[in-house]
């Protein structure tokens, strides 16, 4: 059962969760035309009136330009307006997990992007860890990660999930937590809904933006971070056998935020990770407002308690 907030924003305004629906007929529910964000935010914990939006920016941006690979115009200013609004009107106690949505809202059957209407709504649930903090099972999944030429993989576009429904159903089906996904050259891209990172000999390796993998806004803030730290970062093809040989590999997303691997097949991960500790320490860090030289990752909304 989900802790849902009371207040969604839909159509245009703040209503009820219970009286935010749509119809049978959406054209999103049976082509996934849609597109989704995911934002984390947290009580301020110098300040109970406000809340902490972590790089806000930066996820309003990606779901406008996820709207624009539908084909549709999505305002930034807007996005972020109503944001703030239906962030009041709940006036949360709890961090958050808050799901920004622009969809094909025509009532029809023909698979179209032209000349039709779109609509955009936000709901948001109380969330704490969506994966162990101690650590995940992994397999690697026996579903391939799209290609970009099939798919504009560049979006969090919601028809592009039934892979990563698939690999995740499958491993947990299997006896693990998580899935990896290799890209069509054999190469490791990513898990169901996280980036990966492993270390090799004190570097940060990750897959590159070239192996069809989503630009994750926690991926590319953990980059950022290692290398304020003076962590060389390698953005590179991953092989299979690298992430059984590797000192550590981990995992980053909005939801999953830093989580390690402990198991990948048959094979255990060392479980001492002195730099993905040190990385996730500084994301805490980071996300609570307490680094000054990250400070403006972070937006603060007063809520009015």
């Amino acid at each position: 059962m989900h802790d849902f907030l009371p207040y969604a924003w839909f159509k245009g305004e703040c209503v009820p969760f219970e009286e935010a629906k749509i119809s049978i007929a959406t054209h999103a529910l049976h082509y996934g035309t849609g597109a989704f964000g995911g934002m984390r935010a947290i009580p301020d914990p110098e300040n109970n009136n406000s809340f902490l939006l972590f790089r806000v920016d930066k996820h309003v941006k990606r779901l406008c330009q996820s709207a624009k690979l539908l084909l549709t115009d999505l305002d930034e200013g807007y996005v972020l307006d109503s944001l703030k609004t239906w962030l009041k009107a709940n006036k949360p106690q709890k961090p958050i997990y808050i799901r920004p949505f622009v969809y094909t809202s025509d009532l029809g059957i023909a698979p179209r992007l032209h000349n039709i209407e779109t609509d955009f709504f936000i709901y948001g649930l109380e969330l704490g860890d969506y994966l162990s903090p101690e650590g995940v099972t992994c397999r690697i999944s026996s579903w391939k990660r799209q290609e970009d030429s099939s798919l504009p993989l560049r979006g969090k576009i919601s028809g592009a999930y039934i892979t990563s429904s698939l690999a995740k159903t499958e491993a947990v089906n299997s006896g693990f937590d998580e899935a990896l996904l290799m890209n069509s050259r054999g190469k490791i891209s990513e898990a169901s809904g996280m980036n990966l990172f492993i270390v090799r000999d004190g570097d940060l390796i990750t897959p590159g933006v070239d192996h069809d993998i989503l630009e994750g806004i926690t991926r590319a803030s953990v980059i950022e971070i290692a290398k304020y730290l003076n962590i060389n970062v390698i953005e590179r093809p991953v092989d299979k056998t690298e992430l059984f040989i590797a000192d550590e590999v981990f995992l980053t997303g909005t939801a999953a935020k830093i989580t390690p691997i402990k198991q990948i097949e048959c094979t255990e991960i060392k479980k001492n990770m002195p730099l993905m500790n040190l990385l996730r320490e500084n994301l805490l860090l980071i996300t609570e407002n307490k680094s000054k030289d990250f400070a403006h990752w972070i937006t603060s909304i007063s809520i009015d308690r």
